[in-house]
């Protein structure tokens, strides 16, 4: 297997400027980057390692790159609601989350929209099992992408 470098760049490079737009962020590629790894990195905290290397395995290698980048096997974080799955994204943000994640219903928008953009890559299977793992009061956060 020979690895593409330019070509796994170049995908990524046309994704995060969809996913900026989607965002309406498309003069600020960088904070849609930051955002797009904060909710995949608060989303491998709250689901198992099985379930996160099935979801990943679907992935293209730049959002494998994203999603792995400090993974530890760590105890899970337990949420229980949409607004402590927030503050957990908002935790992997660091620093910055004031400036990109300003208001919880801003969070709760961009969580959205990444999940659809992942529908692209990941399977409807998938996206159940992820949801089935979910506590109830975030089952919502992959509802639609699954629908649609």
């Amino acid at each position: 297997m020979s690895l593409n470098f330019n070509q796994f760049a170049s995908e990524a490079n046309q994704f995060i400027k969809e996913y900026a737009e989607k965002l309406h962020l498309e003069e600020n590629p960088e904070k849609a980057g930051r955002i797009l790894s904060s909710i995949l990195h608060g989303l491998r905290e709250i689901i198992s390692t099985e379930e996160s290397l099935q979801l990943i395995a679907q992935f293209p290698m730049f959002l494998k790159a994203v999603y792995v980048n400090g993974w530890s096997t760590k105890k899970k974080t337990k949420v229980k609601s949409m607004d402590e799955f927030i503050d957990l994204v908002r935790r992997f943000d660091g620093t910055t989350s004031i400036y990109d994640f300003e208001s919880d219903d801003i969070a709760e928008n961009y969580i959205h929209v990444t999940f659809l953009m992942l529908r692209r890559y990941v399977s409807l299977g998938e996206l159940e099992d992820i949801r089935t793992e979910l506590p109830r009061d975030l089952k919502s956060m992959v509802y639609d992408s699954i629908m649609f």
